[in-house]
């Protein structure tokens, strides 16, 4: 053919760009496909179409001359380098294989273009190798694309279906998830034994239900923030939805079995977003056959309210509250700026449940003092309460609420709660008192609210580092003595081991001195507690700024740094600039917690490493700042003499100030306390590209642990669910869903078959990405 365009590769590479735009499109079109609606999704759209059209005119253009066929070609290699390099780090294999193949065509239209006239058998772009190894060259191109797209194209888009499985078992008992946390003492852990780390890798989508309760915001509604943990108990899967809906499905197939809908008023009322953690779970020790609401699944709503419906049936049990509907906001009597929102789902013990609330956070000063009341399981009729501040302290300042879940050990009928901070968050000018139940892991008698033992965690909090999960319960082995210990995790990434029956250190805290206040009337406590073992999350000093983040933002980083006041951690907020707070409040560990394998004393939790500037405004200052509209990331703490601006440390392209990993994932023996392994955990996602994975993510949720030895976990903002060996930190299996999964995840075993499920709901700290996904993973057939 001499120079002339090979026609049959010419219109190869039409089809390679033309098949690179519908992938292109579909990857931001379809949901779920990791990168759907995102900046970089649309990029590489532009891109493929781009080269869509040069590829056409170069098939129509055979006699064009030497010079304009080789400015379209290398305008086309452009192009798929570019697409190439993009399709890399947005993950999108699909796209990436078609780019293997249309470089393959280009090197087949390209060789007689670069034929050099003068000596015959030589070519500008590969010299003088002979004609059947350019052949193998563009052959072994189009084996990786066909080879890459059988590995991670349609597999992105089909979900596998998966066989039946003929189980002996239909259930067992053993491998139920009847709380937020698995189980009462919230291990997060399952003796279920079939998937194992030699065959999670084929683990596969066996069914999934979207609820529709779902929104991103951008209409009338607030976006969903959904992060409910699936329970699986009375032969059902029940699950809330942010829309404070009731699912119960079938657990082998998702069908839906009913809905229980309360008509509540979708607005956040409290929060910035419509949020929903999930749903308890309720049943008389003798249920009696054909009588109503025996078995009860209970759901809250932002509004204060509680329902209980009936678990078979979905029917409000009149006997409960009001027409089945408590009325928390009843026992709202003191500063009742807000309602008790029932955002956190009751703890369950026996025929109690355990109910705290969440409020309005960096909105006022005095606010509702935090209570927990334990009401009647069938009737809502109150049983005790236990108040975290005196009456004294409640006409100055408010909150100090138990928000998150609880934990109970059943044999000694004790209930532990983490109890957050008081108002206002970031000044304490006004509540210098003593204030021992705030920032504290609190025991309390089960049956009458009396306090069995307290430990404060943080002194005269500045911070809002609230105590923010439940502690997880186990029965250590030490030194040839079995000791009653729990696992307070924190946002400050260090980790109290107590004596839960006494609340006495088992590993060493130490009361340090920490930077005093310079903010006119503040009074920071001269000491807190620092914990060495196990080895905190996150190190007392911020890790220092990013050379990547400094250069892209040409130094920002370097000089915001700089006029922040930092010295080290518990530096208190601060006028001017502000401070730099590492690990900020949504940093350590979250909600979730940590997770623990009882037979091995592993412990295993994710952690965010989180840079924040808090800035304290004068009154005036901050009046005038914010005006009449409402300024992001600035809050009233309406009554004091300031008002904060909290804000990450980010630069003007909102990539980290700060050095990562962003997130980890470690294991520690908790025998020793010493650590065993960490890893970064999870991928950084920016419109749609992904980061290195030695950056990790930000994590929200917690991971469960299984018999075999297998840490399930979402929590990262990429959306993907993975499996990781409980033994190294390797990943063994991952799959991608509709959002990140910052739920716990859950898993049991029905009909002799294991299932894994995740919520793939979306936060608005790791993404814009929402979701209503309940997914759920077994083995495609067997073992």
């Amino acid at each position: 053919m001499g120079e002339a365009m090979d026609r049959g590769t010419a219109w190869a590479l039409v089809v390679a760009a033309g098949l690179g735009v519908l992938v292109a499109a579909a990857g931001y079109g379809l949901r779920g496909s990791g990168i759907d609606h995102t900046a970089g999704a649309l990029l590489v759209t532009g891109s493929t179409a781009l080269l869509f059209g040069a590829a056409v005119v170069l098939a129509l253009s055979r006699s064009a001359p030497r010079v304009l066929r080789w400015i379209l070609l290398m305008a086309v290699l452009s192009d798929v380098f570019g697409t190439a390099l993009a399709a890399y780090f947005l993950h999108a294999w699909l796209l990436l294989a078609l780019m293997a193949a249309a470089l393959a065509a280009w090197l087949s239209l390209a060789l007689p273009v670069a034929q050099d006239k003068r000596r015959p058998g030589r070519n500008w772009l590969v010299g003088a190798a002979p004609r059947g190894a350019v052949r193998l060259v563009l052959i072994t191109c189009a084996v990786v694309a066909v080879a890459a797209l059988g590995q991670y194209g349609l597999s992105r888009f089909v979900p596998v279906a998966a066989a039946k499985h003929d189980g002996a078992a239909a259930l067992d008992d053993g491998q139920v998830w009847s709380t937020f946390n698995g189980d009462l003492m919230a291990q997060k852990a399952s003796s279920a034994s079939q998937v194992t780390p030699q065959n999670v890798r084929r683990l596969a989508l066996a069914w999934e239900l979207r609820t529709g309760d779902v929104t991103n915001g951008r209409g009338s509604r607030p976006p969903t923030d959904w992060s409910a943990t699936p329970l699986f108990v009375n032969h059902t899967v029940y699950v809330g939805t942010p829309f404070h809906r009731i699912f119960a499905v079938a657990p082998d197939t998702g069908k839906v079995r009913w809905v229980y809908d309360p008509h509540s008023r979708l607005q956040p009322v409290t929060q910035s977003e419509l949020k929903g953690r999930g749903v308890a779970y309720w049943q008389a020790q003798a249920p009696q056959p054909g009588q109503p609401c025996q078995k009860m699944v209970y759901v809250g709503t932002l509004e204060g309210l509680l329902h209980g419906v009936d678990a078979d049936t979905g029917r409000r049990c009149a006997g409960f509250g009001r027409g089945g509907v408590l009325d928390v906001n009843q026992w709202n009597t003191t500063n009742p700026k807000w309602p008790l929102s029932q955002l956190q789902p009751p703890t369950v013990y026996k025929d109690t449940l355990f109910i705290g609330w969440s409020g309005k956070d960096w909105a006022e000063e005095v606010a509702p003092p935090g209570t927990v009341f334990a009401i009647d399981a069938r009737t809502g009729a109150l049983k005790w309460t236990f108040h975290a501040l005196t009456p004294q302290a409640a006409a100055s300042s408010g909150t100090a609420n138990v928000w998150a879940s609880m934990s109970v050990d059943p044999k000694a009928g004790v209930v532990y709660v983490p109890v957050s901070s008081p108002s206002p968050d970031f000044y304490g000018g006004r509540r210098k008192g003593r204030l021992p139940f705030a920032n504290s892991v609190t025991a309390l008698d089960a049956a009458t609210g009396r306090v069995v033992w307290s430990r404060q965690l943080v002194h005269h909090d500045l911070w809002d580092y609230d105590v923010n999960s439940a502690p997880v319960l186990i029965d250590l082995r030490r030194n040839g003595e079995v000791v009653p210990a729990l696992v307070q995790s924190t946002k400050q990434g260090m980790f109290f081991v107590l004596n839960r029956l006494t609340g006495e250190p088992i590993f060493p805290i130490e009361e340090r001195p920490v930077p005093e206040s310079d903010v006119p009337g503040e009074e920071a406590a001269p000491t807190q507690p620092f914990t060495a073992t196990p080895e905190p999350v996150t190190p007392h000093r911020w890790p220092g700024v990013s050379a990547f983040g400094d250069i892209f933002s040409l130094g920002q980083c370097s000089r915001d740094a700089a006029r922040l006041r930092y010295d080290g951690r518990f530096t208190p907020p601060s006028l001017g600039a502000g401070a730099l707070i590492y690990p900020g409040t949504a940093g350590g560990v979250q909600w979730g917690g940590g997770a623990v394998d009882p037979a091995s004393q592993t412990y295993v939790v994710n952690s965010s490493s989180i840079a924040m500037i808090v800035q304290l405004l004068s009154r005036a200052d901050y009046d005038a700042t914010t005006g009449t509209s409402k300024a992001s990331g600035y809050y009233p703490m309406e009554g004091s003499p300031y008002g904060v601006r909290q804000t990450y440390f980010l630069n003007w392209l909102r990539a980290p100030c700060w050095k990562p990993p962003y997130g980890t994932l470690s294991a520690y023996d908790l025998g020793s306390g010493g650590l065993l392994w960490r890893v970064p955990f999870g991928a950084v996602q920016k419109w749609g590209f992904f980061m290195p994975k030695s950056w990790g993510s930000v994590t929200m949720g917690a991971p469960l642990v299984t018999r075999t030895g297998i840490v399930f976990i979402g929590a990262s903002m990429d959306s993907r669910v993975r499996a990781m060996d409980l033994r190294t930190g390797a990943e063994l299996w991952s799959a991608r869903v509709d959002a990140p999964a910052v739920a716990n995840p859950a898993t049991y075993t029905y009909k002799g078959r294991q299932y894994v499920l995740f919520t793939a709901g979306g936060n608005s700290i790791m993404s814009r990405r929402v979701g209503d996904q309940l997914a759920a993973f077994a083995l495609p057939s067997g073992r």
